[in-house]
C-alpha cells in the first residue's frame, strides 16, 4: 500500500500570540479525544536513535526523507504505551502507530528485542525490533510538553498547541514521569503545528493567519538533544 503523506506546517509562537490563536480555534473546532476537562494533556515521548545518531544528523542536514521512532504515553501516568514511527518527506509527514505492552517495553529496554519480535504480530513493532538489533537503535532522550489539540474530523485537520517543551536523559524514569527536565526553548516560546491532507480550508487559514506567519522547520527531538548537550557543557 502506498504511504499517504500529510502536510505539516510548524510555527514558533510567543505566549500571547498562541493564546489568541487558541481563542479563535476554540470557537470553530473541537478538542481531540485525549483532552482533559481544561482541554490540555501531557505528552511524554521516549525517542530512539542509532549508534551514529543518524536521525538527529538528518535533521541537521535537512534530508528530504527521514524518520524517527518513539514510545509515547499521554498524561502523567503510563497507562497505555504506543510505538510510533514518524517519517518526513520534504514538507509531508506519515505516521505509523501501534499499542505496546508494558512487558514489551521492558524487554526492549532490557535488550531483549528479539523476544518481542517473535512474540508479536505487529508489523511496526517487528520492524522496530529488527532496527534495534541491526542498526543498534536505543533510547536517547525524553521529550515532554503540554498540548492542546483541535480537530476537524471531516477534512482530517489537526492543529496542536504545544507549550513548555522540555527534555531529559533520565531514561529509567520515563514511565514514572518523575524525571529532571531541561527547557528546550526560550521562556514563553511555544510550538504551533498544523496537519492536513490536501488543502487547508480558507477559513482555517484565516483563523491562523497562516499567510502572514513564518513557517519553520524544526524537531522537538533534535532541539531536546541540543538542550541536553548545552546543559552538560555548562556543568563541566
Amino acid at each position: 500500500m502506498r504511504k499517504k503523506y500529510r502536510n505539516e506546517w510548524k510555527y514558533c509562537e510567543k505566549e500571547a500570540d498562541l493564546l489568541a490563536i487558541r481563542e479563535r480555534l476554540a470557537g470553530i473546532l473541537d478538542y481531540d479525544a485525549y483532552a482533559g476537562t481544561d482541554g490540555e494533556y501531557e505528552v511524554q515521548s521516549l525517542y530512539f536513535d542509532d549508534y551514529k545518531d543518524n536521525c538527529a544528523r538528518d535533521n541537521v542536514s535537512g534530508e528530504g526523507r527521514r524518520f524517527k521512532y518513539r514510545i509515547r504515553y499521554y498524561g502523567k501516568e503510563a497507562k497505555k504505551l504506543y510505538l510510533e514511527k514518524k517519517e518526513k518527506k520534504n514538507n509531508g509527514c506519515h505516521k505509523e502507530k501501534c499499542a505496546l505492552s508494558m512487558q514489551e517495553y521492558q524487554n526492549i529496554i532490557d535488550g531483549k528485542a528479539m523476544e518481542v519480535f517473535w512474540g508479536t504480530q505487529e508489523h511496526l513493532l517487528k520492524k522496530f525490533c529488527v532496527d534495534i538489533v541491526t542498526k543498534r537503535f536505543y533510547p536517547k532522550v525524553i521529550i515532554n510538553y503540554q498540548r492542546e489539540a483541535f480537530v476537524e474530523p471531516i477534512t482530517n485537520i489537526r492543529i496542536t498547541l504545544d507549550r513548555n517543551i522540555s527534555a531529559s536523559d533520565e531514561i529509567g524514569l520515563f514511565l514514572s514521569g518523575n524525571y529532571f527536565r531541561v527547557p528546550v526553548m526560550e521562556k514563553a516560546l511555544h510550538v504551533l503545528e498544523v496537519k492536513f491532507d490536501e488543502v487547508l480550508p480558507s477559513y482555517i487559514k484565516a483563523v491562523l493567519q497562516a499567510d502572514v506567519r513564518l513557517q519553520q522547520s524544526f524537531s522537538k527531538y533534535y532541539l531536546g538533544r541540543i538542550a541536553l548537550q548545552e546543559k552538560k557543557v555548562r556543568t563541566i
